[in-house]
């Protein structure tokens, strides 16, 4: 069916209209309706948001301060909900959030599966889900995300591979896939796919405790590459380590610990890397000769037991290491007198040599470092104790050892670690009180300041500590004042940090419990508890002591409890504003519909009129074959059965209402594909016939505009008849409402 040059006038005409309306309703609202939708359908695939996040509520994020939502030019940019007892899955439609650039779920407890319409969020520079739910494969999608700096999905439970084509992330810095259940290989590029190769600005690059498997490829490692942090431990690696690690020249912890099956030689020239700060290799297969750690002084941890290397004299490197405080050899038969030099060591802190052959007589001598705090050589060769000037008076381990068997057996360095030296009462931060304590509600804890209020939680795993001597609490209570003044410059109302029971844990991180406490009040504001779970899964607060080194890590808080909060006077007046600029975009409207439906209503008094196809009251399906109208025939659009509809929209719920447009309601809907769409359905005693129907559907295919959405398909089942659109994040979801009433209103 043609149209006149009049009619197509007319069709110009709404165009105009409707980009003009775009502009007047981007100016009459706080927040773009697009972003609102989008907010509104992700909310609805959580479980607990109305007590949760009670004040998501009206159609203006932006100006009403959503918590959790910060904008920039009404459109929103953030979402930073960590710590917020959150449960549920994760949308698709995040899509639609087209600025977002930082994304925050981390600490909550949500499951299923990223959306892979995650990809298409072209400005997001920050994603972070750490210590969630989410399971499934980690989307290959995410590759499509130009300007992402930092992904840290750790501690969840995702599957499957590494997708090559995070190696497309050129600006990535930091990824963290950590404490999942990855499996498969390291991908690199091979001519077809990209890989983790081409991450030559990364820094960090954490895939400890995982299933991974396969050799570690050689091509991973290029000489430009900027990684200070290679984490590759508690996997299912096999075969050597490749060469090509020592081109790291930047890398300051490599850890490769707990493979158990990495076999060969350490590389010859392990110590080009002289920023190197921790080295573990333990408990795996090595072999070939005890690595010549020569030159590296910036080594403070060393841990390369459990292994089968060639037997060894003792090194001399063992007393050239002025930084190193841990030196962990067991089983590796090691042999020969120890030198006295090492207990001189500056820094020492621990000496795990139990399972060689040292021997002959054990020299400690009077002017040990003042930081060794344990001796372990159980289980060697060594006869003799060299007693002169003041004893060794900290923990000294000689069981199994023929001094131990020469009528010592009473001495205390010849009984268990247990008996020899209790352990210590782990740390705990010290109540500064005056008097009693005092006794506060079942959700509060008792501060460093002796008050009651309830603190944010959580548990701090550092991966690569420079330190292991866990009785020194100076460690503890300088990171403490580090935390609390890193907080405080960040405008946080923070009273104290208090630090409990730090051990290391058994993928060998230190794990110490925090409880951050408020100042001046009972309870931290969901705002508060957004910014500072945000600094802590984004890794913006990294500890700053001087001589201390705390290495990487990660923080899994707790949910956060919520006091309600009262609305605060300063809602009506935004309340009022809002009102008045969605009345004069409504206002708009109508002038513009009458308008048009003045034109229209002329035009069409002018043209032959069309005899509708009869219809029949009771009739309940539409059966195209029946009628004289045949179906239209659209490139790419589907037909939908009605049963498909009422799937993808949740039974037209009230929670997938996103408006009203000519004739019927609009429902939000997710295709099985994971498309998002906008069906527009008809309401009873408003359907056209047949061959208005087609004529709309072949109009509307016609019509190009940024906001108006391109048509998916179409449903006339059941005695219905439905519209279904993209549901595109670029346009407001008015303007493709008033485009489909304008259509409605020129084709009835």
């Amino acid at each position: 069916m043609g149209h006149s040059p009049t009619s197509w006038r007319i069709i110009l005409l709404l165009v105009i209209l409707i980009i003009v309306l775009d502009h007047a309703l981007v100016i009459s609202a706080h927040t773009d309706p697009q972003d609102t939708s989008a907010l509104n359908g992700i909310a609805a695939s959580w479980d607990n948001t109305k007590s949760k996040l009670s004040d998501w509520v009206g159609n203006d994020p932006c100006g009403e301060k959503w918590s959790g939502v910060y904008c920039t030019q009404n459109r929103v940019t953030s979402i930073r909900l960590s710590s917020f007892g959150l449960s549920g899955s994760l949308s698709g439609d995040i899509q639609s959030l087209s600025e977002l650039q930082y994304l925050d779920l981390s600490y909550n407890n949500l499951s299923g599966s990223l959306p892979l319409y995650i990809g298409s969020l072209s400005n997001l520079e920050s994603l972070s889900v750490v210590g969630c739910q989410f399971s499934g494969d980690i989307p290959k999608e995410l590759g499509q995300l130009p300007k992402l700096r930092f992904l840290s999905l750790n501690n969840n439970r995702f599957t499957g591979s590494i997708p090559p084509s995070i190696g497309n992330l050129s600006n990535l810095y930091w990824l963290d896939l950590g404490e999942n259940h990855l499996v498969g290989s390291l991908p690199v590029s091979d001519g077809i796919n990209t890989g983790l190769d081409n991450l030559t600005n990364a820094l960090h690059f954490h895939f400890g405790v995982n299933q991974l498997s396969g050799m570690i490829p050689s091509q991973l490692f290029k000489s430009n590459m900027k990684l200070i942090h290679l984490l590759l431990d508690n996997n299912n690696f096999t075969g050597s380590i490749p060469p090509t690690l020592t081109l790291l020249t930047k890398l300051e912890v490599l850890r490769l610990d707990r493979n158990y099956q990495l076999t060969g030689p350490v590389p010859a020239n392990i110590n080009n890397l002289t920023k190197l700060q921790e080295l573990q290799l333990e408990n795996n297969k090595l072999t070939g000769p005890l690595p010549d750690l020569t030159g590296m002084d910036s080594l403070y941890v060393v841990s390369m037991g459990n292994n089968n290397f060639s037997l060894s004299n003792v090194p001399t490197w063992f007393t050239a290491l002025s930084a190193l405080t841990s030196l962990y050899l067991e089983n590796l038969h090691i042999t020969g007198e120890l030198p006295q030099p090492l207990f001189k060591l500056p820094a020492i802190q621990t000496l795990g040599l139990r399972g060689n052959n040292f021997n002959g007589t054990l020299t400690i001598g009077s002017d040990y470092s003042s930081m060794l705090s344990l001796i372990d050589l159980q289980d060697n060769k060594i006869t003799t104790l060299a007693v002169s000037g003041a004893q060794y008076n900290k923990k000294l381990i000689l069981v199994g050892n023929p001094i131990c068997d020469q009528g010592n057996n009473e001495a205390l360095y010849c009984k268990t670690s247990q008996q020899a030296n209790p352990a210590a009462k782990p740390y705990s931060t010290h109540l500064n009180c005056p008097g009693l304590p005092p006794t506060c509600l079942s959700d509060q804890y008792i501060s460093p300041n002796c008050t009651c209020a309830v603190p944010y939680m959580g548990t701090l795993h550092f991966r690569s500590p420079s330190f292991s001597d866990l009785n020194n609490d100076t460690y503890f209570i300088l990171l403490e004042e580090d935390m609390k003044e890193a907080f405080l410059g960040k405008q946080l109302p923070v009273e104290s940090i208090a630090l409990d029971n730090p051990a290391f844990g058994p993928s060998n991180n230190l794990d110490i419990s925090l409880k951050v406490f408020p100042s001046g009040k009972i309870q931290f504001s969901k705002e508060e508890i957004s910014y500072m779970g945000f600094i802590l899964s984004n890794q913006t607060y990294k500890p700053h002591v001087p001589g201390i080194n705390y290495g990487p890590y990660f923080f899994i808080g707790q949910s956060y409890q919520f006091a309600e909060k009262i609305s605060a006077p300063g809602h009506t007046k935004s309340n009022s504003s809002l009102v008045i600029g969605v009345s004069v975009g409504v206002a708009f409207v109508v002038v513009s519909l009458l308008v048009v439906f003045t034109v229209f209503f002329f035009i069409r008094n002018k043209r032959p009129k069309l005899q509708p196809h009869p219809r029949s009251p009771s009739y309940t399906s539409w059966d195209i074959k029946s009628t004289s109208i045949s179906t239209p025939h659209l490139q790419g659009a589907r037909v939908f059965t009605f049963n498909e509809l009422k799937k993808v929209t949740n039974s037209f719920s009230d929670a997938n209402d996103i408006g009203t447009g000519g004739y019927g309601k609009v429902y939000r809907g997710v295709l099985p594909n994971g498309q998002l769409i906008a069906v527009k359905r008809s309401e009873q005693g408003s359907l056209q016939g047949n061959l208005e129907f087609r004529t709309e559907i072949e109009l509307l295919s016609r019509v190009h505009h940024k906001n108006l959405v391109s048509l998916v398909g179409f449903c006339f089942d059941q005695g219905e008849q439905m519209l279904v659109y993209e549901y595109v994040p670029n346009g407001t979801l008015k303007d493709s409402l008033t485009g489909m009433s304008i259509c409605s209103i020129m084709c009835g």
